[in-house]
C-alpha cells in the first residue's frame, strides 16, 4: 500500500521561507510522478507542482513559478516543495500526491493522482 506523509508545515511570516517533505513509501514509488496540491479554506483543491518520475520534469502553477521549487530524492522516496517569498495567500494545506500510473511526467489534474497524504498546514502571517 501507498503511504505519503506530509511534514514542514507551520506559522511563518510574509516574505519567509518554508520547506515542506513528503515521505512516500510503497510498491516502486520511484517510477511514480509525485505532486503538491494545497487547498485553502473554502476553496477547491489546487495544483501547486509536480515532478516526474525520473526527475527530468517539473512543473508549476503558474501564479507560483519562481517563488516554488520541487525536488526528489528517488533513492529515498522523498518528495520536497521549498516555498519563498510566502504570501498570505499561501495559506493552505498542502497535501503529497502519487500519479496513478507509472512513468508519467506530472499532471496538474487531480484526477490523475490516486494516492494522497493527509496533508500539512501551511499559514503565512502579516
Amino acid at each position: 500500500q501507498v503511504q505519503l506523509v506530509e511534514s514542514g508545515g507551520g506559522l511563518v511570516q510574509t516574505g519567509g521561507s518554508l520547506r515542506l517533505s513528503c515521505a512516500a513509501s510503497g510498491p516502486a514509488i520511484s517510477k511514480y510522478a509525485l505532486a503538491w496540491f494545497r487547498q485553502a479554506p473554502g476553496k477547491e483543491r489546487e495544483f501547486v507542482a509536480a515532478i516526474s518520475w525520473d526527475e527530468d520534469i517539473t512543473s508549476y502553477a503558474d501564479s507560483l513559478k519562481g517563488r516554488f521549487t520541487i525536488s526528489r530524492d528517488v533513492a529515498k522516496n522523498w518528495v520536497y516543495l521549498w516555498m519563498n517569498n510566502l504570501k498570505l495567500e499561501d495559506t493552505a494545506v498542502y497535501y503529497c500526491a502519487e500519479d496513478s500510473r507509472p512513468c508519467g511526467t506530472g499532471s496538474s489534474q487531480a484526477y490523475a493522482y490516486e494516492y494522497w497524504g493527509q496533508g500539512t498546514q501551511v499559514t503565512v502571517s502579516s
